[in-house]
């Protein structure tokens, strides 16, 4: 299992990687768009995970938390 400040890391500094928002960070994707996957359904994999976790931030008021963490930690290193 991850540890939790890890995800909210990864959270922090990923983009959308495609559609009408491709390249804005999932946590600075407008609620009514993160709703509608809600309700269309979130793809498989890490991206939708991530969708996951945004919607319920977000529901629960709690999306400053991963803005926090934006601002004081650099983005990971991408490998490979």
């Amino acid at each position: 299992m991850q540890d939790p400040k890890d995800v909210l890391k990864t959270l922090a500094h990923t983009q959308m990687p495609y559609g009408k928002f491709k390249g804005v960070d999932l946590i600075d994707l407008p609620e009514a768009y993160v709703v509608w996957y809600h309700n269309k359904g979130f793809p498989k994999g890490k991206i939708g995970t991530l969708l996951g976790l945004v919607y319920e931030l977000k529901l629960n008021g709690l999306e400053h938390l991963v803005h926090k963490i934006k601002k004081q930690s650099q983005p990971p290193l991408k490998r490979g």
